[in-house]
């Protein structure tokens, strides 16, 4: 969510924020986010971050870098877990956007992070996006050279989706 290797303009908040305005919506997108962050590192900042004024919905987008680093599904489940109860008591409500695992890691790992977003989607009663790259992952004209970064192409099929979630909520 971070928007690695694209240019301020192409990130996925300025996207969202731009096509949100555009419909008339007077919503203010801020990006969190941080490049190469982890379910720990997130959970460092979402204290502070979300006691900002004014913050009514986070679009909680951690995991993906703890997945591809072999994290145990346990730890990223339980940093996620803190960070929406930081969330709760705040009252800043959350879209949960889920990732898959890859099998590189093994098929049990696979199982036990695949289930992590759909528990807590349950457990909190949370709105859930199974695969936030869903129509975008594997694709490579919808990413960067990486094969793993969405392109600005992939952002807007992304922008979209979160887009539709959000105005529901409205």
């Amino acid at each position: 969510m971070a928007g690695y290797g694209l240019p301020n303009e192409h990130h996925l908040s300025f996207i969202l924020q731009e096509s949100l305005q555009s419909k008339g919506h007077d919503i203010e997108v801020i990006n969190g986010s941080v490049s190469g962050s982890t379910s720990s590192s997130g959970l460092n900042r979402a204290d502070w971050t979300l006691s900002e004024p004014g913050i009514d919905l986070m679009i909680l987008g951690l995991g993906a870098n703890d997945m591809l680093r072999g994290i145990k599904p346990s730890e990223t489940k339980n940093n996620l877990e803190k960070i929406i109860q930081i969330s709760k008591e705040k009252n800043v409500d959350i879209i949960l956007a889920g990732m898959i695992a890859p099998t590189s890691h093994g098929s049990e790992y696979k199982k036990n992070f695949d289930k992590i977003f759909l528990d807590l989607s349950k457990k909190y009663e949370l709105e859930l996006i199974a695969f936030l790259l869903d129509g975008v992952a594997m694709n490579a004209e919808l990413n960067l050279s990486d094969g793993i970064h969405p392109n600005k192409r992939g952002t807007v099929i992304i922008s979209s989706k979160l887009e539709k979630i959000i105005l529901k909520k409205l």
